[in-house]
């Protein structure tokens, strides 16, 4: 019965300490394409398979399929974006289908393994940027921490 109960927490613990990404196409991934040097030269990287993240900034539904607007943000070990304000610049996932608008709203941190198509210039607002493509071969959505707020319970609590 003991080794059920082990047996059980390891799976649990496993499952619960994976690669954002499945490891057939975090295998194939070209690890060493910095985003810095992505964003200085999108075109010069056609055709690789990179993994990127960051923090959505909007989703918009196209001809082509789905595009999404990624604030980049550095990944920790497990591929999910770092909780920080430092970030590289932004960059474009074109998802070859739809998605859920929902799902992949703004502010949600997501995790891509994609092929770099080269530079997109969408127009936003007044003005147009030049920004790295990616189409998506894989997605991660990472969940939202919500935060407990707690009422005071203590302090000035009208007495007296």
């Amino acid at each position: 019965m003991k080794m059920i109960a082990v047996l059980f927490s390891i799976m649990l613990f496993s499952q619960g300490c994976t690669y954002a990404i499945s490891p057939g196409i975090a295998d194939k991934a070209d690890r060493t394409v910095l985003f810095e040097k992505l964003q200085a030269d999108p075109d010069a990287f056609k055709g690789r398979l990179i993994i990127v993240g960051g923090t959505i900034a909007q989703t918009n539904n196209v001809n082509q399929g789905t595009l999404i607007e990624v604030t980049q943000k550095p990944l920790d070990y497990w591929g999910k974006p770092q909780r920080t304000k430092r970030t590289s610049g932004r960059f474009l996932v074109l998802h070859p289908g739809p998605l859920n608008m929902m799902a992949y709203a703004p502010g949600v941190d997501i995790t891509i393994a994609g092929e770099v198509l080269g530079t997109g210039s969408p127009m936003l607002g007044a003005q147009q940027y030049d920004y790295p493509v990616i189409l998506a071969k894989e997605l991660k959505l990472w969940e939202r921490k919500s935060v407990l707020c707690f009422p005071k319970l203590w302090g000035n609590a009208g007495y007296g």
